[in-house]
């Protein structure tokens, strides 16, 4: 069916959209659980969610312990008693216990124990990741990698800039056109560079964008069609058409513009978050444009 539609097509756009399409019907066939247009173009949380949830016990089992000292100490008042007893339900325990003291210590203990070992969980976890992040990027982008070993991480949670302020900002620099000045040495550079011989043309295989979608990642952000690397290695009927279509705006010279369009995220560079200039923007484009 995906064939039929395809092959009637003569533009990239028709052809991203038909994609999108195909995605969106196989994830509703499924029972796929949709993203909304908001959660869409979100920077996901890196935190993986069963951390959060291992921090969430911990935080849980630190208020019990609490008090649960409490009341080892003396404190009787009712909120706390009732603690005490959904602490131990299920157990034949009983506060009139002459024990009582002992079996207080006991599970306080396991819940230290407790503690200890979802806390180690997460750091080995963390240390893990961290390793493997850091051999990956050394392997790919070595400057990256000692900048960021020397510059400490920033968390961005300070108050944002103000929107107008920002978008005057960004604007300013990527709106409004400059005057560059063409000195001499690129009239040198010119002629230097007329003796280069021409490269020979690119030919635009199916299996050459087989290829680059192998390498790319399956959920790495979209853009703003919300079309994710997976489904251009499922569909691959898809190839020869995006190899085609490719090919003839590799030799037009042009792209659509909606291809060359994307999403600015702007990551703080050091505390200071409410000035727009100690931002780095990090853009999302589509896939197509990545590879």
């Amino acid at each position: 069916m995906l064939v039929t539609y395809l092959e009637a097509i003569r533009d990239l756009c028709e052809t991203d959209s038909i994609l999108f399409g195909a995605a969106l019907a196989v994830c509703r066939i499924i029972g796929a659980k949709l993203s909304t247009a908001e959660r869409a173009t979100g920077q996901s949380s890196a935190i993986p969610a069963w951390t959060i949830r291992i921090e969430e016990r911990i935080a849980k089992a630190r208020a019990l312990i609490g008090r649960l000292i409490c009341f080892r100490s003396g404190n009787n008042k009712p909120r706390i008693v009732r603690t005490v007893r959904m602490a131990f339900a299920g157990t034949n325990f009983s506060l009139s216990q002459p024990d009582i003291i002992q079996k207080l210590t006991e599970r306080i203990d396991d819940l230290k124990e407790r503690i200890a070992a979802w806390g180690k969980r997460i750091r080995r976890y963390t240390e893990r990741s961290t390793g493997f992040n850091q051999n990956r990027l050394f392997q790919s982008d070595q400057k990256r990698l000692y900048k960021s070993l020397e510059r400490p991480m920033v968390s961005g949670t300070g108050p944002a800039p103000n929107q107008a302020d920002t978008v005057a900002f960004w604007r300013g620099l990527w709106s409004e056109p400059i005057n560059h000045s063409e000195g001499p040495w690129t009239e040198v550079v010119a002629s230097q560079c007329a003796s280069i011989t021409p490269k020979d043309p690119v030919i635009i295989t199916p299996d050459d964008v087989a290829e680059a979608v192998r390498r790319a990642p399956n959920w790495k952000s979209p853009g703003i069609d919300g079309l994710h690397h997976y489904w251009l290695k499922g569909f691959v009927v898809c190839h020869t058409v995006l190899a085609r279509q490719f090919q003839e705006a590799l030799n037009q010279k042009s792209l659509p513009s909606l291809f060359t369009t994307g999403i600015t995220h702007l990551v703080p560079k050091d505390q200071v978050t409410t000035d727009p200039s100690k931002y780095r923007p990090s853009r999302v484009c589509r896939p197509y444009t990545r590879q």
